[in-house]
């Protein structure tokens, strides 16, 4: 990535974290972090998911769904408050089936929640509203997988907001535009949500995050809310699943080094592309040869989180330059020494450095 020449770095140190931000124009903002390479228990976790992704898998395209929701360790909505944080699980479109889990700030006397209080009007003059889809490469995970559970959890303590998990319709039963679908409808659902608005302005002050496959996610969702008359107010995109034909030098030297390969990531495109299609597809390669024009669209405003030791960070880049590009505003996140999963478990300076950045975004609004 092509940095502005006449930028100037600002560099903190200490002995663990290098920081250098560049104010490249008003709407691209840089900043790299370099940190120690993966923990150890974030290494732990990662391998697991990838030994349990590898045995769900099939050379056919097909997926062991049966054996994947035996191995995703899922967990309860929780009425009563942990950590200061309450959730329950609610339909949103019986057609589809589609459920969404709703986490909310205990309210102040910390007592559990009755069935009528759990959509009890907000009461602070601006509360930010996060729509999360969780990633899994559109295959893996749900909005009750026990990762997800907990970093939803941590994501309303850091915000001081709500937080609505989607669990979108995965692939391979369920392929392209199935997700993209599921997360309009939550978007609209969230959107009519009067116990949602904020005193200040009686607005659902609405932000979309996602991390993997939830990051493309967001970018698709936020480019139908373009057309309509629902606003979106900012667009999270942790280490987003994006790709190409075109195989980049991140892909070449990092392919099976951490993680993930390039066999990996062709199957689960495979698997979620409508058929007959390849990587250049929009859904895949938003700004390549067969992408949509965003200059002179009013699109949200975009924080991008890059990890360094992910594969497919060459096209994480390049979204975020053709987010810049189209005249829109984005700050990029690149975190030198990160891999995927790394905002999973807060055991490193990464993961706080991350959260403090998405706090700072859905409330700057304030």
């Amino acid at each position: 990535m092509a940095r502005n020449n006449e930028a100037t770095p600002i560099e903190s140190k200490n002995e663990s974290k290098v920081i250098m931000a560049y104010n490249t124009s008003k709407s691209y903002n840089f900043s790299i972090f370099t940190s120690r390479v993966v923990p150890l228990n974030t290494w732990i976790l990662i391998s697991n998911f990838k030994l349990a992704y590898n045995l769900l898998r099939r050379p056919d395209g097909t997926f062991n769904r049966h054996l994947a929701e035996f191995l995703d360790r899922k967990v309860p909505a929780n009425a009563n408050p942990v950590d200061g944080v309450f959730s329950f699980d609610v339909v949103i479109d019986r057609e589809t089936g589609l459920l969404s889990r709703v986490y909310r700030p205990s309210f102040e006397d910390g007592a559990s929640p009755s069935i009528i209080e759990l959509e009890k009007p907000v009461t602070a003059d601006v509360v930010p509203v996060i729509i999360f889809f969780h990633g899994g490469s559109f295959a893996h995970s749900s909005s009750n997988s026990a990762i997800y559970d907990t970093l939803c959890r941590r994501l309303v303590g850091i915000c001081k907001g709500v937080v609505v998990s989607v669990n979108y319709r995965r692939a391979p039963e369920n392929r392209y535009p199935c997700a993209y679908d599921d997360g309009w409808t939550a978007l609209e659902w969230v959107n009519s949500r009067q116990w949602l608005q904020s005193k200040k302005d009686s607005k659902v002050h609405i932000y979309l995050a996602g991390d993997s496959s939830g990051g493309n996610i967001v970018h698709n969702v936020a480019f139908r809310a373009v057309e309509s008359d629902v606003e979106v107010l900012g667009n999270i995109l942790l280490n987003p699943m994006f790709g190409g034909l075109e195989r980049t030098e991140s892909e070449k030297r990092l392919d099976g080094k951490y993680f993930v390969t390039l066999q990996d990531r062709d199957w689960y495109w495979r698997a979620y592309l409508p058929e007959g299609s390849d990587r250049d597809h929009p859904a895949c390669n938003p700004f390549g040869p067969n992408g949509i024009d965003l200059n002179g669209v009013k699109f949200p405003k975009n924080l991008v989180v890059v990890a360094g030791l992910d594969l497919v960070q060459d096209w994480q880049l390049a979204y975020a330059d053709g987010i810049k590009k189209a005249g829109q505003v984005v700050k990029l996140i690149y975190l030198e020494k990160a891999t995927i999963g790394f905002y999973l478990l807060p055991n490193n300076e990464h993961f706080y450095t991350v959260m403090d950045e998405i706090s700072n975004f859905v409330n700057s609004d304030s």
